[in-house]
């Protein structure tokens, strides 16, 4: 009864923190942001009408919204299936789905809770001191006043500088005990301002510009435009669906072969390149470049205020100076790594049969930049080296801002603080054993499967399969009917993702792995309580 009495108690003080409640509700809020937007793409891809006569069944028609949702990517239909309405309404799910997109929401959110505190604290200041408005911005004033309230005056100001002069973690949170505190409150408020104003106009002209060069693109070469023709593709639909997928890591394309149709337009895939990089690996370090320049030009202070204080704007994408040159090496890094492997195991094999020198680099640059997190192919999986997989398997495991820090960390916690983990912290299992577990589910229910057609369900391929939806990518060794070692004429090939082949079951429990990779950086420091010493 003692133990069970201390367990709850630690239990109560832990639901009662406030760190507990602010993750608990971001975590909360996200995931049924995801699973609203879901379930509305479902419906709408349900009651448009498709391209061909082939109707989807409902679960594959909720797999993909939740693919399109998560920015996973996982096909359980041919994209050419869907109609023109059905692609633009899979646009909108990866545009409202993308990092960079609710990541501004987050920052809207947390703008407007620090204006609330901003203007309750400035509410405070004048019950409490007189106060004059000089340009727009608050001031503590001396104002003339009787001679017989001037000592009552004097006493008040002495007993607020007084104040002042204490340690401000002693002051309740919310309160503004001087000028200089009013001063910082209105400082960050106005650069959360310009932050998200930031945010906003790098999201929308990158999606602008994409889509126009595209657009140009496939006006002006015969080759790109013949095959958008003979598909029935809208050339702006293309574009912009193209555009959003990539800049979202998604990897969603409306051909049903991917880029792999257009493995030969290396003019394509060089503009496309960049979006991969700038939605997601490198995404903090732009960013702050950006702040950079536009710091340079107009002077601001709020812009010098992000630079100098990265970490208490509170903004995750908004990183240090060191720290984003460290990202920007390491994304490199992994890429010449990936590209160097690459290269000396698939240069003249038959995947790159029919192209010459200059398209083989850059079809296998765009192929190995695709591997964290985007997903876009212009080779088929099936056909690459098993030791190129595995390398494929860990860049897609990890997180996108992976860094190399050589230095330490001067503002980790102390050894004291990290020997007293909280009851989550312990019960939480890190991100390889869910994985695991996953996989582990998988094999039983496509257990028959593995049995009866082992060329095309082996552990290997499921895998990746998971994998690649924990990493929202989207690669996939997809089925064959030739590899089946009993014939099956009923048996037809598609072109849709391994996973499309699965029982409705282990579809389920891969839309709990999209839905957990899409929220994974809450849990990216699991399992630390294990010691495997």
């Amino acid at each position: 009864m003692m133990k069970f009495s201390l367990f709850g108690r630690k239990l109560q003080h832990l639901c009662s923190s406030p760190y507990f409640h602010l993750n608990f509700s971001s975590f909360f809020i996200q995931l049924c942001y995801f699973m609203i937007l879901s379930l509305f793409g479902y419906l709408g891809l349900k009651i448009s009408k498709t391209r061909t006569h082939v109707k989807p069944n409902d679960f594959d028609l909720f797999y993909t919204s939740v693919s399109s949702s998560t920015v996973s990517s996982m096909t359980a239909v041919e994209m050419e299936v869907f109609s023109n309405s059905q692609l633009i309404l899979m646009t909108f799910l990866m545009f409202v789905g993308g990092e960079v997109f609710t990541s501004l929401l987050e920052l809207m959110f947390a703008r407007f809770n620090n204006n609330n505190n901003y203007n309750n604290s400035s509410t405070s200041m004048k019950n409490s001191l007189p106060i004059k408005v000089v340009n727009d911005q608050i001031e503590l004033g001396l104002v003339s006043s009787p001679n017989h309230h001037s000592s009552q005056d004097h006493k008040q100001i002495n007993d607020v500088n007084g104040i002042n002069n204490n340690n401000n973690n002693n002051v309740p949170s919310g309160t503004i005990v001087s000028y200089n505190n009013n001063k910082d409150m209105l400082l960050r408020s106005n650069s959360l301002k310009y932050l998200s104003q930031v945010v906003l106009g790098y999201f929308l002209v990158l999606q602008f510009v994409g889509t126009f060069l595209v657009s140009m693109y496939m006006s002006f070469i015969p080759s790109a435009r013949q095959v958008l023709r003979e598909k029935g593709i809208k050339t702006l639909t293309f574009s912009l669906f193209t555009i959003v997928s990539t800049f979202a890591s998604c990897g969603y394309v409306p051909t049903n072969e991917n880029m792999i149709v257009f493995k030969k337009n290396s003019g394509l895939l060089i503009i496309i390149l960049p979006y991969i990089l700038l939605g997601n690996t490198l995404y903090a370090p732009c960013l702050r470049f950006v702040i950079w320049v536009l710091e340079k030009i107009t002077k601001r202070e709020e812009f010098s205020y992000l630079l100098k204080n990265s970490k208490e704007i509170g903004y995750g994408h908004l990183l240090p100076a060191l720290h984003s040159w460290l990202l920007v090496a390491t994304v490199l890094g992994f890429n010449i790594i990936q590209f160097v492997i690459f290269c000396s195991m698939e240069w003249g094999t038959q995947i790159t049969d029919g192209l010459n020198p200059y398209q083989k680099f850059v079809a296998s640059l765009f192929q190995i930049t695709n591997a964290r997190h985007s997903g876009e192919s212009v080779f088929d999986l099936s056909t690459i080296s098993s030791a190129i997989l595995v390398l494929f398997v860990v860049m897609m495991y990890l997180p996108p801002y992976t860094t190399f820090l050589p230095i330490m960390d001067h503002e980790t916690e102390n050894d004291a603080k990290k020997d007293k983990r909280s009851l989550v912290e312990c019960l939480v299992f890190s991100q390889l054993s869910y994985l695991v577990i996953f996989i582990i589910l998988i094999c039983i229910t496509e257990n028959k499967s593995l049995r009866d057609d082992p060329l095309n369900f082996n552990v290997f391929n499921i895998t990746i399969e998971v994998i690649s939806a924990y990493g929202n990518v989207g690669f996939s060794m997809g089925y064959s009917c030739a590899r089946r070692l009993k014939a099956n004429g009923s048996c037809k090939d598609l072109w849709v993702g391994f996973s499309g082949k699965w029982s409705n079951k282990g579809k389920f429990i891969l839309i709990l792995v999209m839905f957990f990779g899409r929220l994974k950086k809450f849990n990216l420091k699991g399992g630390k309580a294990w010691d495997l010493s």
